[in-house]
């Protein structure tokens, strides 16, 4: 069957998708740097990445025809750089604003498709800046996530509302009220005063950590994992640890990503289902991502300070990189880094978690008494991971029918479909 005569628009339309890939391409990989440098120039965050999103308008339409410049960050900046000096012109504020931006102004090429000179030093302060606007405190945690992933990483509101299984209309109005919520509280675009730097960084690495947990172990939806989420983080921790050499817990926390990533392509099995850390294919773990992040806690060590929580949960994570199985696993090691985190950190997560290691070290029945102790802390309540490690434990020690209904309970309060189907699987084969 000959093949379908090309139509006259052919041509036209493989520019408009190579013009779009391009766009996508820049926007994800600059859009930090774009809306941090617009947000200096405007001194407004959401004027920046409104115009930001001009601009990208702009690009979509002209690109195709005028060809993707050599700069396309450069570009984009310089579009909506000139979008705000219309609008200033508009409120009558134009004579004001050139009065300070004119030399900048005249120090630049007026051709758009050429490359703009970027000062990497500059821009990369402005980048830090942007995170910690982006999870200042007069934010909820979830705005914080969303406004990070939206400002810093460059996704769309479609691809967060994917992400977070939620309706885009949802997405939209989470960041409005967040950006409004800056707004209110007028806060500057600068990172915080030295005296309060380092309590400031603690939200933006824990929004970083919530981001990449969620990817990690999904809390809802059909995917027990999230990769596309756990690339986020990992990306956005790099441009954090580039940014902050010598802060300890930045690079603790990028090798507790890093070597708990390397398990990812052993964590489902070739139908896409849950697989556990006893029964997966260690030959299969991402030995780059382990030298990565073996790496990163070195570095995390070298300051001398001794590690902090993320740095702990990183050497926990090494020492099962270390091991060729799971009972070659250096369990008193693990038990002794939870029993740190405890002391630094502690939570009734670390302390089931430590129990789990019990488990391994010294055997069930003393986890269990751990497990048991925990019964009535409320952040455990309604959540599946007590009843599920306490069936293990009892399924271990040959307590089925108690076990089942363990595994009963967390597959009721379970809301992430495959998390749910392996607990109940559990559930059935003790009775």
């Amino acid at each position: 069957m000959p093949a379908e005569p090309r139509t006259a628009d052919e041509p036209a339309r493989r520019a408009e998708e190579s013009a779009r890939r391009a766009v996508v391409a820049v926007w994800r990989i600059e859009a930090a740097r774009i809306v941090a440098t617009l947000t200096r120039y405007t001194g407004d965050f959401a004027l920046a990445e409104d115009l930001a999103q001009e601009a990208l308008a702009d690009a979509l339409d002209q690109w195709p025809t005028q060809g993707v410049p050599r700069s396309g960050a450069a570009w984009l900046t310089q579009v909506a750089k000139r979008k705000a000096i219309d609008a200033w012109r508009r409120q009558e504020r134009f004579a004001a604003r050139v009065a300070a931006m004119g030399l900048e102004l005249e120090q630049q090429q007026d051709a758009a498709t050429d490359a703009v000179p970027w000062d990497p030093d500059e821009i990369d302060d402005d980048v830090l800046r942007l995170m910690f606007v982006a999870c200042h405190p007069v934010l909820s945690p979830q705005a914080r996530v969303a406004l990070t992933l939206r400002v810093v990483g460059g996704l769309e509101t479609t691809e967060l509302a994917r992400l977070f299984l939620v309706p885009v209309s949802t997405i939209q109005q989470r960041i409005v009220r967040a950006k409004q919520a800056l707004a209110d509280a007028g806060v500057p675009f600068e990172a915080p005063p030295r005296a309060e730097r380092r309590q400031r960084l603690g939200a933006v690495l824990g929004v970083l950590y919530l981001i990449f947990t969620e990817g990690h172990a999904a809390t809802a939806g059909e995917d027990w994992m999230r990769p596309d989420l756990c690339r986020e983080a990992i990306r956005l921790t790099r441009i954090l640890a580039a940014l902050q050499p010598e802060e300890p817990e930045v690079h603790g926390l990028l090798a507790l990503m890093e070597l708990t990533a390397a398990r990812f392509p052993a964590r489902l099995d070739e139908h896409g289902e849950p697989v556990l850390l006893a029964d997966q294919d260690r030959r299969r773990w991402d030995r780059g991502a382990i030298r990565r992040g073996t790496a990163a806690l070195a570095r995390a060590e070298a300051f001398g300070r001794g590690l902090g929580p993320y740095g702990l949960q990183a050497a926990i994570a090494l020492a099962h990189a270390d091991a060729p199985s799971l009972d070659a696993t250096d369990w008193p090691r693990i038990v002794d880094a939870y029993e740190a985190l405890e002391r630094i950190a502690p939570s009734p997560v670390v302390t089931l978690n430590r129990a789990v290691a019990v488990a391994m070290a010294d055997g069930p029945q003393a986890a269990l008494a751990i497990v048991d102790a925990l019964a009535g802390e409320r952040s455990l309540a309604t959540g599946h991971l007590l009843p599920s490690v306490r069936g293990e434990l009892l399924a271990r020690l040959g307590r089925a029918e108690e076990a089942s209904e363990a595994f009963a309970l967390a597959a009721e309060r379970s809301a992430n479909a495959r998390e749910r189907a392996v607990l109940l699987a559990k559930a059935a084969a003790g009775r």
